[in-house]
């Protein structure tokens, strides 16, 4: 069962919601991208997302997509997906299960409803963007 298994802390690795041009829609929209912020590869990364919260006084729930990745680069950032206008008024959820030295790490990060937008915009660590940072 999970409970029985032992995750190690998660370190320095992040999430972050950039805003970028798009020119599939011709405008700024933001993507989330998983920042491996160690010295080392992350392997076997897995990010599921999901959105979910009220709307107009309905529960709203999006589909879950998943993505995987061989391995992330140490000090990198690498894409994850866009978010469309409309589920930022919800909570987005990105749960990340990665192996580092042969042990398995798994965290859950939530943008919480509204929070992904131009004055929550901070320094991201090891690049040149700024954007909404969890940690």
């Amino acid at each position: 069962m999970r409970k029985d298994i032992d995750f190690p802390k998660s370190e320095n690795v992040f999430l972050a919601a950039i805003q970028q041009w798009n020119d599939d829609f011709q405008e700024n929209s933001w993507f989330v991208y998983l920042i491996n912020n160690t010295n080392e590869t992350l392997e076997l990364v897995m990010a599921v997302s999901r959105a979910y919260g009220i709307i107009s006084n309905e529960q709203r729930i999006t589909g879950t997509f998943r993505h995987s990745f061989k391995e992330v680069a140490p000090n990198s950032i690498t894409k994850l997906e866009m978010l469309e206008n409309n589920v930022l008024q919800l909570n987005n959820e990105f749960v990340v299960s990665y192996f580092l030295n042969n042990k398995m790490f798994d965290k859950t990060f939530v943008f919480k409803t509204n929070s992904i937008n131009t004055k929550a915009l901070s320094d991201i660590p090891g690049t040149d963007f700024r954007g909404v940072l969890l940690k």
